[in-house]
């Protein structure tokens, strides 16, 4: 670790997991996704800053409205390491995903329109659903799996 820290107040992995409301194996799993970590004590025990615990609730605060963590971690990537992150970070980091976020609205808004119309008519067709086969252009092709050869056997 490149920032020195005062170990006399960081935190064990039961503490963090408590005032966070996650699992301890929780802790261990966002640490290996490279959300959080710990620095190891003289008998290789886990101890964490208490930034921690500000970046988990971000984790569960993305985690529930359906951001990839892929995208928190890299979204933690470019703030400033060992610090609380502050307000202005939280605004960078929420407007970076109001967009995704007003996307997903519009279609579960759409799915549940849709899925309204739908209510008594149990049809579920493959050939006329739009709920089961929406947009399917392959069908016109007809019956089966229609996929584009593979790179090898085309033809030059």
């Amino acid at each position: 670790m490149a920032a020195r820290i005062d170990r006399s107040i960081l935190l064990g992995p039961g503490e963090v997991a408590r005032r966070a409301g996650v699992a301890v194996s929780t802790l261990h799993f966002y640490e290996a996704q490279g959300l959080i970590e710990s620095i190891r004590t003289a008998g290789n025990q886990r101890r964490y800053a208490r930034d921690v615990l500000r970046r988990i609730a971000i984790v569960r605060v993305g985690q529930r409205v359906g951001i990839p963590l892929a995208e928190i971690r890299a979204a933690f990537d470019a703030l400033p390491a060992h610090r609380a992150i502050n307000a202005a970070d939280w605004a960078r980091l929420s407007s970076g995903w109001r967009d995704e976020i007003d996307a997903r609205i519009a279609l579960l808004s759409k799915l549940r329109d849709d899925l309204s119309a739908c209510i008594g008519c149990g049809c579920l067709s493959l050939e006329d659903c739009s709920l089961r086969n929406q947009g399917d252009r392959l069908s016109r092709e007809g019956p089966g799996a229609h996929f584009p050869p593979p790179p090898s056997a085309q033809k030059k």
